[in-house]
């Protein structure tokens, strides 16, 4: 297990998330891949069929009513970073995930706000042929997380 307490820490979440199902798959993941919390912003789904490890019991999630009341309980020195097909986003090969931060994923329809990638410290984005689950490019953005660490 990834000791986040040493090495930073991270968080990993969804703006308006489209369907309960993609909550319970990225937090299953984000479970396994040693994220210190999950959240959601805007829409809320509490309990996920898909979270077989329960993985709201096993570390704190938040839910902010608006990116505005997120942005503003950003835990300290951690920076926010958005994952968006945007043309300011540098590609995942190339990116240095910075040791405390907070990924932001958007809807799968919509993306993130234009007010979130804005105010995002890093945008990324990786190669894909077709778009992706939202669940799905959550857990690639954490695997190679912990794949560039030398934890």
């Amino acid at each position: 297990m990834v000791n986040n307490l040493e090495q930073g820490f991270f968080g990993i979440g969804i703006q308006n998330g489209k369907t309960p199902e993609n909550l319970g798959v990225l937090w299953r993941s984000a479970q396994n891949m040693g994220a210190s919390f999950i959240f959601t912003i805007g829409n809320r789904y509490a309990k996920q069929a898909c979270d077989t490890h329960k993985a709201t019991g096993a570390m704190p999630y938040f839910h902010y009513e608006t990116f505005e009341d997120f942005f503003n309980n950003l835990p300290k020195g951690a920076m926010l970073v958005g994952v968006e097909l945007d043309e300011k986003a540098v590609q995942l090969e190339t990116f240095t995930h910075p040791r405390r931060c907070v990924y932001l994923l958007g809807a799968e329809d919509h993306g993130m706000s234009k007010l979130a990638i804005e105010k995002s410290h890093h945008l990324v984005k990786f190669k894909s042929e077709l778009s992706l689950n939202v669940s799905v490019a959550g857990s690639i953005i954490m695997y190679d997380r912990q794949a560039k660490f030398n934890f």
